[in-house]
């Protein structure tokens, strides 16, 4: 590997690393931003988000994707669907984190490789391999146990996890940059939020004018705390390994946790305990799984790229992988989840990795 190479994928694991640090570490930002309600912080959130958005495409000058964006209603219709999945994420999301329930809500970006991998059975008709199968039964039994441990669904975490899931199998079909999908989300969710913002203002219930000029602008810092994990996101994309943002983006949910049981001193008792195990047994399941199938992906792509002089020996071979069926050559959305599930303040799951955004 060249110097140039070592310092390319050194970038990409350094912004991998900030991008699902920030993520993860998201729940420290938003109870600074009480006494303002979830729905205030979430429409905050959406204005900013677009103002920023829009001034880093206007440094960048990369506009040509909206022009042919307008052109095509069924994306822009998926745009619309997309906007309003996110909204119930980020939503929830802020809400669980402000009324103590950040445990709960790292628990939906844990299970969501799950959700992603059953959507594509369910949705897209996919064909599992039995250790996904296995690690999708461990999943369910682990909202079992947490059921009951809990005296009631862990709706939050559902929620959350069935949100993104669906958001990032909606951008997948959109096929948008992370940033210029950002863009064209919140520029759906503009309007309805800006309005919203307004009539709070008018009633007397807005905190961003009555809470002092610093309370003002950790509203308006929404919109950097949105965009700049998706800004080193997409940095880290393009310079390593899909396989190593699979597992760099366990960092997200695993803070989280850490933040809710250690800084946020929620409770843990000994069945919480039990269905955060199932759930880790089932994401280590579907990592191993998913490490071992893109090892014998790349042995077929090294078997039929074999130079013409191999001995008969080696061609014998090469041919015996090529016979492999074409769903471990090709691996399908949920072959492809099992190696990069993800979480928490915006873009994982395959389709989130693949769409370039995460979470939270």
């Amino acid at each position: 590997m060249t110097e140039k190479s070592h310092g390319e994928r050194r970038t990409g694991l350094l912004n991998g690393f900030a991008a699902y640090g920030m993520w993860g570490l998201v729940p420290l930002f938003w109870p600074l931003l009480k006494p303002a309600g979830a729905v205030e912080i979430l429409a905050h959130r959406m204005v900013w988000s677009l103002a920023f958005v829009l001034v880093a495409l206007l440094i960048t000058r990369r506009w040509a994707w909206a022009g042919e964006l307008l052109r095509q209603p069924r994306r822009l219709a998926l745009i619309v669907v997309a906007a309003a999945v996110i909204t119930v994420n980020w939503g929830v999301y802020i809400w669980a984190v402000n009324s103590g329930h950040v445990v709960e809500a790292s628990l939906g970006y844990f299970i969501n490789p799950l959700v992603t991998i059953a959507m594509g059975v369910l949705i897209l008709k996919e064909r599992l391999r039995p250790v996904q199968w296995a690690a999708v039964g461990t999943g369910a039994a682990s909202v079992l146990v947490l059921t009951i441990g809990y005296g009631r669904p862990p709706w939050i975490s559902l929620c959350l996890a069935f949100s993104f899931a669906t958001y990032g199998l909606v951008k997948k079909k959109v096929n948008l940059g992370g940033i210029e999908s950002l863009a064209a989300e919140t520029a759906v969710q503009f309007l309805p939020a800006l309005g919203y913002l307004l009539w709070l203002g008018s009633s007397g219930d807005s905190t961003f004018a009555s809470e002092g000029a610093g309370h003002a602008a950790l509203l308006a810092s929404t919109g950097v705390v949105t965009a700049l994990p998706l800004v080193c996101f997409g940095a880290a994309a393009i310079r390593v390994p899909l396989s190593t943002l699979g597992l760099l983006q366990y960092l997200a949910p695993v803070f989280q946790f850490l933040l809710g049981v250690v800084y946020f001193h929620e409770s843990m008792p000994a069945e919480r305990w039990a269905g955060f195990a199932l759930v880790w047994l089932a994401l280590s399941m579907l990592t191993w799984d998913g490490l071992r199938s893109a090892r014998r992906a790349a042995q077929i792509r090294a078997g039929l790229t074999a130079p013409r002089t191999a001995t008969e020996g080696q061609v014998h071979s090469a041919a015996t992988l090529a016979q492999v069926p074409s769903q471990a050559q090709v691996p399908s959305q949920a072959q492809v989840a099992s190696q990069a599930p993800v979480p928490g303040s915006g873009t994982g799951e395959a389709s989130q990795l693949n769409s370039g955004v995460v979470e939270a």
